[in-house]
């Protein structure tokens, strides 16, 4: 990966130096979003195991006397790396002169790590005032329990989303993906973006402070105000809506299909497709219809239990229905739509050659009169291989000291 192609890549973030301390998953999706947005990230990594997903599998692929992690390819396409001992002089000066010209700094240490190595965040500000430093912690960074390690895992269950999901009270279920750590991500990296803007008017910078369990309460949504508002107690419902019905995954002759009846429009034009007399007892309303959850449910399957999956997707959708199958993940990433945007992209890697990975979900254009010209970038770079940028960043520093 070479400083020229980064340099040639165009984005609404081109000019802005990112450097990335931050390891597993948060942080580095974090980092991740603001390469593909254009910016030069430079990955700082341990020396000789770099970043703990590295190791992180299976599965593995590529040569076995140099097995590469899946995991790491996921959240650190478009980024350079450097490994640096941040307990050591020479470590610590290379950092110090990073932070100098970077714009972003990204830290997901537990608390406190950070200032023992050196580098607090007044230290921080002192050698850049114009840093803008994103950190993440598990819990928090004050707090009875700030201390405390931040794993996805744990923070899904404190967070209260386990406590949503699965198919009851009793089969509480993570989500499927590490829903915590990417969330933190998220929210970091529009923390980030904001505060740049700030940093426009006021020529500082700024701390941006986020965490797995802040990133879990963020998405809540109408499950928090349930328990805020209307004091209730949220329990898992599986697959059908706590609010709305029927809204869910119904039971057909093959497989299943999802359907989302939104509202009372919808609802008479399904009973109409179906033959359901809209005003049946316990049926006429939203509300009588998730009172009566079961007994809707029964009825919908007896109807669908005349129709193949794919035959009934055409009857909802001739009918306005929100439908949709539910797809593995080897299916959309051959599906058309979600090629057709962008989410799906080809790179270069040094040991195992071309291979796709999911792309970057944000599209851009240039809007002229009535015509449109898309900006998106589509050129990326493969997940670097430790340290194989460090050549050209140490180049880099004394070029510009």
């Amino acid at each position: 990966m070479s400083n020229d192609t980064i340099a040639g890549v165009e984005g609404p973030l081109t000019g802005y130096t990112v450097i990335d301390l931050s390891r597993a998953l948060a942080g580095p999706h974090a980092g991740m979003m603001f390469g593909d947005l254009g910016a030069r990230v430079i990955k700082v990594e341990n020396p000789g195991k770099g970043d703990d997903s590295r190791s992180w599998g299976p599965p593995f692929v590529g040569p076995e006397d140099d097995p590469q992690a899946t995991y790491f390819f996921s959240c650190n396409r478009n980024k350079e790396s450097i490994a640096l001992d941040l307990k050591s002089d020479t470590g610590k000066e290379t950092l110090r002169e990073l932070i100098s010209r970077a714009d972003v700094l990204i830290e997901n240490f537990r608390s406190g790590v950070l200032e023992r190595l050196g580098f607090s965040t007044t230290v921080c500000m002192e050698i850049n005032p114009r840093l803008v430093l994103l950190s993440i912690t598990g819990f928090g960074h004050d707090g009875p329990e700030s201390s405390r390690a931040g794993y996805d895992q744990i923070a899904q269950g404190e967070a209260g989303l386990m406590s949503l999901t699965g198919s009851g009270p009793d089969d509480m279920q993570r989500v499927g993906v590490p829903i915590a750590d990417l969330l933190a991500g998220i929210y970091g990296s529009y923390g980030v973006l904001a505060a740049l803007l700030e940093r426009e008017r006021t020529g500082k910078g700024k701390v941006v402070r986020t965490s797995l369990i802040a990133g879990m309460v963020g998405v809540h949504a109408f499950q928090g105000t349930r328990a805020t508002v209307a004091g209730q107690n949220p329990e898992p419902g599986g697959n059908h809506h706590p609010s709305l019905a029927p809204y869910g995954l119904f039971n057909c002759k093959e497989g299943a299909v999802q359907i989302s009846v939104g509202n009372e429009n919808l609802w008479q034009k399904f009973c109409a497709a179906f033959d359901i007399d809209p005003a049946t007892e316990g049926m006429g309303d939203n509300a009588a219809r998730v009172a009566n959850r079961p007994a809707v449910i029964e009825l919908i399957e007896s109807k669908f239990a005349a129709y193949g999956g794919d035959e009934l997707l055409a009857k909802l959708g001739d009918a306005g229905i929100p439908s949709g199958t539910v797809r593995t993940l080897e299916e959309v990433y051959s599906w058309d739509q979600a090629l057709s945007q962008g989410l799906k992209v080809s790179v270069d890697h040094p040991v195992l050659g071309d291979i796709d990975l999911p792309g970057p979900p944000l599209r851009f254009f240039d809007a002229d009169g009535e015509s449109e010209v898309e900006t998106t970038r589509t050129a990326h770079d493969a997940p670097p291989l430790l340290n194989e940028d460090a050549d050209a960043i140490v180049s880099w520093l004394d070029s510009d000291s």
